[in-house]
């Protein structure tokens, strides 16, 4: 039999500089997670995740194997919601740290209707959990910042009003960065709503399948409702002040302009930082 052999564990060493670091871990570690999605099924998406703790001053480094076995176990056996405090709380347990913090980049698909004909296909959007917590187990502070980019149409509006035919229009992202209301009972943001309350502020929405019936529906409402960015982020931003569960957001509309060799831009913000 052989005799287990007692490792160095030199992670777990004095560090004399006196330097305490605010984020260690890993990033991009390719993951299967499972999310709910609005109508109860869940979906599982293909995520790069980014995990982190805050390190002490006086240790010298983290045990980067612990963040990858707590992913693997949430992967097989848990569901990311939208509140991950119990799974912050558990890397702080784990990494014997103050403060944990995890990203979660990934497509997520929506069933999505063809405006006349009906007919469907998934579309996919990508997103971003974004959540940290900082405390010592009776006094916490969470955030929780989810985000999408949203693929829209928009038709310029000076290009319409001084042209015979037709106006130059193109495909644009709407990008948000929505921060949620963590506080008990406080409403659930779907990404199914938050992604139709943006599309709410393009000239029309994008689709993944489109008849002839339904292309001549999308060109002649694109047409009837011009846009420049400053419009899109303008309605954006009235959509977003007023949604539920939503404490603050950051914005960015970017336009692949088609008679252009640069894209048009624009940004707004409303009680969000970092």
């Amino acid at each position: 039999m052989i005799e287990p052999v007692v490792l160095p564990d030199v992670q777990q060493s004095e560090d004399l500089r006196g330097i305490e670091l605010w984020k260690v871990g890993v990033k991009k570690f390719e993951i299967p997670i499972q999310l709910t999605q609005k109508d109860g099924n869940k979906q599982t998406v293909h995520a790069f995740a980014t995990m982190s703790v805050g390190l002490s001053k006086s240790r010298k480094g983290v045990h980067m194997s612990r963040f990858v076995l707590q992913l693997s176990e949430w992967s097989r056996s848990r569901v990311f919601e939208l509140d991950l405090r119990p799974f912050l709380q558990e890397a702080m347990e784990r990494l014997d740290a103050q403060s944990a913090h995890v990203e979660l980049d990934f497509r997520y698909f929506i069933e999505k209707k063809a405006p006349v004909t009906g007919l469907s296909a998934p579309m996919a959007y990508g997103c971003k959990f974004d959540a940290s917590i900082t405390g010592n187990g009776i006094e916490e502070d969470y955030r929780f910042v989810l985000s999408v980019a949203v693929p829209i149409g928009n038709l310029c509006p000076c290009s319409k009003e001084i042209s015979d035919y037709g106006a130059h229009n193109q495909r644009a992202f709407i990008r948000a960065q929505a921060l949620l209301d963590s506080t008990p009972n406080a409403p659930v943001v779907w990404i199914e709503d938050l992604v139709a309350g943006l599309e709410e502020a393009a000239s029309c929405p994008v689709y993944p399948f489109l008849k002839r019936p339904d292309e001549k529906h999308v060109t002649e409402t694109q047409y009837e409702n011009p846009k420049f960015v400053e419009d899109v982020i303008r309605d954006a931003t009235l959509v977003l002040r007023d949604f539920p569960g939503i404490r603050g957001f950051s914005l960015e509309v970017e336009a692949f302009e088609s008679i252009h060799d640069h894209n048009a831009w624009a940004a707004h913000r409303e009680n969000f930082h970092g």
